[in-house]
């Protein structure tokens, strides 16, 4: 111990005592003391009041003698870094443990006066050199201090590179000298807030020479960017809410030699001085290791505060000056500064401050900016040697966002960095799963601390929000429901989902902009921008379409868009084979994802700027696609023609007739769809820069329909024609007679079926363009009617097939994908599985209070459905074909001639609006009766019960968990419970039987949770319970024993007073309504009062399917009749 304690004397007269001086025998107890008080700390000692197997080490050994990553850890046990390093699993290997200890000053100042004295990085130094090292949670009154680190690695350079190696500091250091803590301003500061920041900015104002004190929550932090004068890196200040106002603020360093002095951030420094390194005084940091400091969602105070004007640009700016300081906001501590503004206001509105992507001044990468999107959090799990092919641990299952405890609207994604893909690019692999690019990272050191181990936070928060609802398994809220469903029944409910984020959502919100292009190969609209193109679906307002072909007409390509208030889409199509429920956390059972994004905007609330040509290309690509057709050059030469479009059929792929002298090959289906309306006048020929008067007809008389195909390039029209509307069809080049008329040289060479009536037929060209005519072109155009057609609810919902084709409005309540015909052979496919989606709708009837919901089904080959039919959207459906069930139910399917207008989006909130409470007689009144409702009723009798265990792969019956099929043997021997129930209710209006399943059979029954799972526990041994009530007082007929416990026990329940109670039953009917079958008229019944028999009346029993159970919360709320005799 003696021999320990003189080398620990010598290593700190040496390495830490100013040159020239007397040992500091104070300095050396203090550093002893330190190094005691934490080996004492770990409680695993064996006795040893000092750690003898230590040494310690300077800057100068490391960086000469150390040629292998290390680490050290002087408060844990051999216990505690033997369960760490079993953390890095097979695939890695642990950092080795050498017992060193490490004593310095943490300092900004890099020790070489020929260099940048401060650039933002942070260093280790003593008396034999500086080393940077890397801090996660930096508090600013550390620098210039002397500590004892007890946790810290050390990671060489490569071989044969000529770089530095770097420690990593795992916790906080320990300081050497008690450190002072500055007391708090005698009076509170004044500070100015975000919003009157921004306004004081916007005005003159004698106030504009002060130098203000700036308070607020950090919620934006740009890169920090460093060119050969200048550093800087800008962050933006917010309020507690998240719509208020936010100012930005650059924090700018410039070096200056001037006198043999260097300026370099705040404060200055010469030369020649030798900073003391035993000194208890903290030092003055430069601005930029800011930095390192800040982290959203806390609040700062920035002091002192000057006013600047960047070039090129208008706006006056916020920036530090030399004398700034970076405080914690502290409400006791601040008073609000009061300005009175004076003059008038410089800008309407303050410009939104570039964020810095690169030292170069490229744009900004994507619509967040550079927000800080890596944050180091800790150094754990394993580490390779930087020279060999590094191997990061693998982790189950997906990133997932910090959804608890989560400090401010900004969300994250945390993850272990699992592979190092391109270190040059910044490229890494995140958790097994994903991609992770640092490339617009330019913060100094950090590609050098990420490796496989280092476990990152990313905060993107788009990023975060739609990987959030494309990578979960269930969708919210469902967990209830899928524990009582099969397989099949569970992969079918998972097959779709989806999510609707608003601007609002986003902190800061976004806002979109992209020119406006068509896809030629969909037949939809785009958004693009340098980054890429995203899919959208706008309208012009609520129910009013998008039928302006110009704004990617033949004057201009497109147009630019900037939309703030809009819906970003995100669908989500799973195909999964999870056995049940219980499995959903596994990321294996997931066979394909598929996600579908784009966005809802409403022109009204968007800003439409037109954009040239010229101008389009260089902001979208260098070199246009090649499947856009040329336009031409030179005069405008041309024809064109009116016609109103009647009916516009769906965009699909379709087969065509192959002309004469055509390719030999197979013709392939060819994405089209075809429009049906009438020549409106003759045709016109340009003259000048309008249309002369048009061709006379030769039966002026005679509706002259016209078919017009539209495949290739020129399915970009798609979004723009809808029926209603006039167009003016347009053919550029000199004029060709009998074009638009019959036999022209455009039209197929074999008409297909629908051409009946049709004076001609024409396949757009990929050069001919529409616009949408004005009533200034044709007179006719005032008086025709733009109602859309739509069909009575008697024609919807009868047996009538004088025309089967029916068009509607309706809101879309309700969208699952499905399989028709599931499982064929158990076990094995039987070849393609036909896919299916269900859309169930509400009728939008003027005569109806409460709207009829009907069925639609898509079918291939018109899957995926088009965009925009989502829960809550208002679609207008063209040429449905209807169809009756066997259950005489009525229900529409897709066909080629069916079109699809989106009238409406969903709404931007969600909130319900209640069921309506009636009398059961209502529902006798047909169509109608609500479908959903709320009735207050009484249950008279049960009139079944059946209690079940079943496999979740074969649904067949489980006595003790087990699966009783035997040829062929299921691959699982999970089981799930199922329950339901039959009950005859009456609120004195008329009598109902409900049925009941699953979980509404315990609010049925009047079970709590706990003695509902009892009950199951029970029913597992037997696998199968079923009782059948012949009538009130009857003896049950059931599936077991009459005399077994648990029958009597079920039979004694269902007719007490516990299930026979008064109940609030939300229901929906069992079958939809419809005309076909006609309401059963109330037949006579004879009932028995004492000795007077009676003779009346009764309506027949309605069937209904429960929704909810929920306790009466009055007595009086019975219904009709509060009293039984």
């Amino acid at each position: 111990e003696q021999a320990w304690l003189e080398a620990a004397q010598a290593f700190i007269e040496e390495t830490l005592c100013p040159p020239g001086k007397e040992p500091d025998v104070q300095l050396a107890q203090l550093v002893i003391d330190c190094v005691k008080t934490i080996w004492l700390s770990q409680g695993r000692n064996q006795g040893l009041t000092l750690p003898l197997s230590y040494s310690f080490v300077s800057v100068k050994d490391l960086r000469t003698h150390q040629r292998l990553p290390c680490c050290s850890h002087l408060s844990w046990s051999s216990t505690a870094y033997q369960a760490w390093a079993k953390e890095a699993g097979p695939c890695g290997v642990p950092l080795p443990r050498e017992r060193l200890l490490l004593l310095g000053t943490l300092t900004d100042l890099s020790g070489d006066l020929e260099q940048e004295c401060r650039n933002g990085s942070l260093y280790i130094r003593d008396n034999t050199g500086t080393l940077g090292c890397e801090l996660i949670d930096l508090d600013l009154s550390w620098l210039g201090h002397l500590f004892l680190f007890p946790s810290w690695s050390y990671l060489p350079p490569a071989m044969k590179s000529s770089g530095e190696g770097h420690l990593e500091l795992w916790g906080a250091p320990v300081p050497v000298f008690p450190l002072t803590i500055s007391p708090g301003p005698l009076t509170p500061i004044p500070v100015l807030y975000p919003e009157m920041a921004s306004r004081l900015l916007r005005h003159r104002s004698k106030h504009r020479n002060v130098q203000p004190n700036l308070a607020g929550e950090l919620v934006r932090l740009s890169a920090l960017v460093q060119s050969r004068k200048k550093s800087y890196f800008i962050l933006s200040l917010g309020g507690s809410s998240p719509v208020g106002s936010h100012v930005s603020v650059i924090v700018q360093v410039r070096i200056t030699v001037n006198s043999g002095v260097w300026r370099c951030g705040s404060g200055v420094r010469t030369p020649n001085r030798k900073d003391n390194i035993i000194g208890g005084t903290s030092q003055v940091p430069a601005q930029l290791v800011w930095h390192r400091a800040l982290w959203p969602h806390k609040a700062y105070v920035l002091t002192e505060l000057r006013v600047s004007k960047l070039p090129g640009h208008h706006c006056r700016i916020w920036m530090t000056s030399p004398s700034s300081q970076l405080l914690p906001l502290k409400p006791e501590c601040v008073r609000e500064l009061e300005l009175e503004l004076e003059g008038a206001p410089l800008e309407t509105s303050p410009q939104p401050l570039p964020i810095p992507g690169s030292p170069q001044g490229k744009k900004d990468p994507g619509p967040d900016g550079l927000v800080r999107d890596s944050r180091l959090l800790s150094y754990t799990v394993s580490v390779r040697e930087r020279s060999l092919s590094p191997k990061g641990r693998k982790r189950g299952g997906l990133p997932r966002g910090r959804e608890q405890g989560s400090p401010g609207p900004l969300a994250s994604l945390q993850g272990t960095v699992t592979g190092t893909l391109n270190q040059p690019a910044g490229l890494y692999e995140l958790d097994g799963q994903l991609g992770l690019c640092l490339a617009y990272q330019q913060f100094r050191g950090l590609r050098q601390v990420v490796r496989p181990g280092v476990r990152l936070e990313v905060c993107r928060h788009l990023y975060s929000k739609i990987m959030k609802i494309i990578n979960k398994g269930l969708p919210t809220g469902a967990e209830v429901q899928a524990s009582h469903l099969p397989s099949c029944q569970l992969n079918q409910r998972l097959a779709w989902s989806w999510l609707c984020l608003l601007p609002s959502a986003f902190h800061p919100a976004p806002v979109l902009l992209g020119v406006l292009v068509p896809s030629s190969r969909k037949g939809c609209l785009r958004l693009q921008d340098q980054s890429g193109s995203l899919r959208c679906l706008l309208l012009a307002k609520p129910s009013q379409p998008l039928t302006d072909p110009g704004l990617i007409g033949l004057e201009f390509r497109g147009c630019l868009v900037r939309a703030e208030r809009f819906q970003l889409v995100v669908e989500r199509n799973v195909r999964s084979s999870f056995p049940s429920w219980k499995e959903l956390s596994m990321t294996g059972f997931i066979q394909k994802k598929q996600a579908r994004v784009y966005v809802q905007i409403f022109l009204a609330d968007a800003l439409i700027l037109s954009v040239p040509r010229p101008v389009l290309h260089s902001a979208t690509s260098s070199t246009p696609p090649q499947t856009e057709p040329s336009l031409p050059e030179g005069p405008h030469i041309g024809q064109s023609r009116l016609f109103l479009l009647s009916h516009k059929e769906a965009l699909m792929k379709r087969n065509f007739c192959v002309p004469p002298g055509a390719s030999s090959e197979v013709p392939k289906p060819t994405l089209s769809f075809l429009v049906l309306g009438s020549w409106l006048g003759g045709t016109q020929k340009k003259e000048g820069t309008g249309w002369g008067p048009p061709e006379p007809r030769e039966d002026e008389n005679s509706d002259q329909k016209v078919l017009l195909i539209f495949l290739s390039s020129s399915v970009r029209w798609y979004e723009f024609l809808h029926p209603g509307q006039v167009y003016r069809l347009v053919v550029p080049g000199p004029p060709t007679p009998m074009l638009f008329k019959e036999g022209g040289s455009s039209c197929v060479s074999q008409r297909p079926p629908e051409l009946a009536g049709c004076a001609s037929c024409l396949t757009v060209q990929d050069e001919w363009t529409l616009e949408l005519a004005s009533s200034q072109d044709i007179p006719e155009v005032l008086g025709i009617s733009r109602a859309l057609p739509e069909s009575s609810l008697t024609d919807l919902l009868s047996d009538n097939f004088t025309d089967s084709l029916v068009s509607f409005s309706a809101e879309i309540l309700s969208h699952l994908w499905m399989k028709p015909g599931n499982d064929t052979s158990f076990g094995e496919s039987s070849g393609a599985t036909r896919r299916c989606v269900k859309l169930t709708v509400a009728l939008e009837t003027a005569d109806c209070e409460f709207p009829p919901h009907l069925d639609i089904y898509i079918e291939d080959p018109h899957l995926p459905p088009p965009q925009g039919l989502l829960p809550g959207a208002r679609v207008y459906f063209n040429q449905l074909e209807k169809k009756v069930s066997r259950s005489h139910n009525v229900y529409c399917c897709f066909r080629s001639s069916t079109c699809v207008q989106v009238l409406s989006f969903p709404p931007d909130t969600t909130i319900s609006a209640p069921l309506p409470h009636i009398y059961l007689a209502e529902l006798l009144q047909g169509d109608k009766a609500p479908f959903r409702a709320t009735a207050s009723c009484h249950v008279v009798s049960v009139f079944s019960l059946q209690l079940l265990w079943v496999c979740a792969h074969c649904t067949s019956i489980c006595p003790q968990g087990r699966c009783t099929r035997q040829s062929p043997a299921c691959p699982t021997q999970t089981s799930i419970s199922q329950a339901s129930i039959r009950l005859l209710v009456e609120d004195g209006t008329a009598e109902a039987v409900v049925t009941c399943r699953n979980h509404q059979v315990a609010a049925a029954l009047g079970l709590c949770p706990s003695e509902w799972t009892s009950l199951l526990e029970f029913v597992r041994g037997p696998g199968r319970v079923a009782l059948q009530f012949t009538g009130p007082g009857a003896q049950p007929e059931s599936s077991d024993k009459t005399d077994e416990p648990l029958t009597l026990f079920l039979w004694t329940l269902c007719t007490s007073f516990s299930v026979l109670r008064p109940i609030v039953l939300s229901f929906e009917l069992e079958k939809k309504p419809s005309k076909i079958i006609p309401l059963e008229p109330p037949r006579l019944q004879r009932f028995q009062c004492g000795e007077l028999p009676f003779l009346t009346r009764v309506n027949p029993r309605i069937r209904l399917s429960c929704l909810s159970i929920q306790e009466p919360e009055h007595p009086s709320a019975l219904g009709a009749l509060a009293s039984s005799c």
